[in-house]
This record gives structure tokens, sequence and C-alpha cells, in this order.
């Protein structure tokens, strides 16, 4: 069983800036993507970023040129770097990691911007 440990959320004004970290216990190399996903109260979970072990990525239009993925595959870590935080940014945040045949997330962390 994999874990993956989400990091770095918080409480920030609006416009401040945030960087999430997911650890894995295992490579995180040997997973087609690593994702990082949200869900706000009342609402369904939804993509905000994801990158293909390829490092190909992709981006909801609401995050897009406002967040960045990365990830370290040395340190078997995901990043996300959030900048202009928003109000509407404020969820728990998700990590993700998507396998072949399987499928791991995290525990998630809060990230609530104040207007």
């Amino acid at each position: 069983q994999v874990q993956l440990v989400e990091s770095g959320g918080g409480l920030v004004q609006a416009g401040g800036s945030l960087r999430l970290s997911c650890a894995a216990s295992e490579r995180i190399s040997g997973f087609n993507t690593m994702g990082w996903y949200r869900q706000a109260p009342g609402k369904q979970r939804e993509l905000v970023a994801r990158i293909t072990s390829g490092g190909t990525r992709t981006y909801a239009d609401a995050v897009m040129g406002r967040f960045t993925i990365s990830r370290d595959n040395a340190k078997n870590t995901v990043y996300l770097q959030m900048h202009s935080l928003k109000p509407e940014d404020t969820a728990v945040y998700y990590c993700n990691a998507e396998g072949v045949w399987v499928e791991y997330w995290g525990q998630g962390t809060q990230v609530t911007v104040s207007s």
C-alpha cells in the first residue's frame, strides 16, 4: 500500500502563495500520473493539475497560469506551487498517484484563502 502525505496547506490572504508537497512512500517514477485534486465544501472533487511520468502537465482552466505542478523523482515528492490565490481556491487539496491498475490518494491538506 502506497502512502501519500500532503503538507504545506494553511491560511493565506488573497493574492498570496503557498506550496503544497506530496511525499510518497514508494518511488513515484513507477506511476503513470501524479496529480493534485481539490474538493470545496458542497462540491465534487475536481482535478487541479497532473503530471505524467514523461513530464506532460495538465491544468484546470481555473488555475492555469497561477499554479505549477512539478515532481522530484529522487525525493519521491510532487509539488504544487500556487500563486495569486483567490478565495475560490479554498478547498481540501488531495494528492493522487495513478498507475496502470492502481490508484492512491492522500489524506488531504486544507487550503483557505481569505478575502
